[in-house]
């Protein structure tokens, strides 16, 4: 995974989305990620939110927080952990999907470790009421502009993956998605009846210059600390926002000579991840495109159930995530695999607060308990251990507990 990224920037105040929680300020413009409270001598103390979420999202929490706990306390750190509703879970408790204590309980921790959100139960919700809006918030307000999704196949995992061994084997790539813009937060919005009577639904793909050049700056680090290569993708043939994209991205690139930047309309990239997903190591792109193409990349590696995510901004706490969604089919019975959250703990660590000794325990510790052949039913094969969530946790654990410190 790629070396953690430095901002320095600071935020400007925070405005909550009307009718869900008051209007906040941010009253410490501080950088959140490097903060720590009091604690035991030759210790440093974080707090963690955490937003169990709905459907699977109680089972891989529980089991990502134990490890968190266990290869910070093999590192000389101690997490406060505050568990808070968001989504149906909240929706059902307080009737709005992002209750304001849920969101100052996240806005104050040093960083953010949520499951899942949604389920088949409210899909009858207004928008508004929706599951998926707290994430819409959460992103939004805290202003996590950077979405880091790395799709990397494993060795141990390489015949799980939907493609040909020669053609999955070896893949390691960084998708860095751009989190608060584009078709997803544009105005003008809505549905309407227009003159013939008929209803129309329309939304924006908006973006600024300053937003493209923020996440093509984070791009250009990512992809200078791992293998030198970016790919912009867009579709600039046709639309203007990314006519306007790739502009400015080339722009930028006079700033990174060490960095070899291309250029890919999304239709091509969605193809050529396919057929040479091996000729990618950092991708930037938009909202919507970096939305469906990480996904597409996810199965490249053998399940979304593996991928971790970090969403950043320039200050402030960072919301840690895995890619997949709550599988309410699945919920309660564990069958979860929760690798990906406990990844996504590891990225935690290593993004959000810069520990990354204690990142690297989790990170080898996944790729032991794997060695030994322990798999999910979503990455399973003959001749490996079939285990559910809590014995895949329970074995993550005992790899933790068997390593020595890593080295960075």
């Amino acid at each position: 995974m790629a070396a953690a990224l430095q901002t320095n920037t600071r935020l400007s105040p925070i405005n909550v989305f009307p009718g869900k929680c008051r209007s906040l300020t941010d009253h410490s413009r501080v950088p959140c990620r490097v903060r720590c409270a009091a604690a035991s001598p030759g210790k440093k103390r974080f707090n963690i939110a955490l937003l169990p979420g709905d459907g699977i999202g109680p089972e891989v929490i529980s089991v990502a927080k134990n490890v968190l706990q266990q290869a910070g306390s093999l590192e000389g750190l101690e997490f406060n952990f505050q568990e808070m509703p968001v989504g149906g879970a909240a929706l059902d408790l307080v009737g709005v999907p992002l209750p304001e204590e849920s969101f100052e309980a996240a806005k104050q921790s040093d960083a953010i470790l949520l499951g899942a959100i949604g389920g088949y139960k409210w899909d009858n919700n207004e928008k508004h009421l929706r599951p998926e809006m707290a994430l819409f918030y959460l992103r939004r307000d805290l202003k996590v502009f950077a979405n880091l999704r790395p799709a990397t196949v494993l060795p141990q995992l390489v015949d799980a993956s939907t493609l040909k061994r020669e053609v999955a084997e070896g893949v390691d790539m960084m998708i860095v998605r751009e989190l608060t813009g584009g078709i997803y937060f544009g105005e003008p919005r809505g549905i309407k009846t227009n003159e013939n009577g008929e209803e129309v639904g329309f939304n924006t793909e908006f973006y600024a210059a300053h937003e493209i050049d923020r996440i093509a700056r984070v791009a250009f680090e990512t992809a200078r600390k791992r293998r030198g290569k970016l790919c912009s993708v867009d579709k600039a043939n046709v639309l203007d926002a990314s006519i306007l994209w790739r502009k400015r991205v080339t722009a930028l690139a006079s700033e990174y000579p060490d960095v070899e930047l291309t250029h890919m309309y999304v239709d091509n990239a969605a193809m050529q991840l396919i057929r040479d997903p091996k000729q990618f190591d950092t991708i930037v792109t938009n909202n919507i495109f970096g939305d469906i193409l990480s996904d597409e990349a996810s199965m490249i590696t053998g399940s979304i159930g593996m991928l971790p995510s970090a969403s950043l901004g320039v200050s402030g706490p960072g919301l840690f995530e895995p890619i997949h969604g709550s599988a309410p089919d699945i919920a309660g019975q564990d069958k979860a695999n929760p690798l990906a959250t406990i990844l996504s703990a590891a990225m935690l660590l290593k993004y959000g607060l810069g520990e990354e000794k204690a990142a690297r325990r989790i990170e080898d510790a996944v790729l032991d308990t794997l060695n030994k052949g322990f798999r999910t039913g979503d990455i399973y094969s003959p001749g490996n251990k079939l285990v559910g969530c809590k014995e895949m946790g329970e074995e993550v654990l005992k790899s933790v507990d068997s390593k020595v410190a890593a080295t960075v």
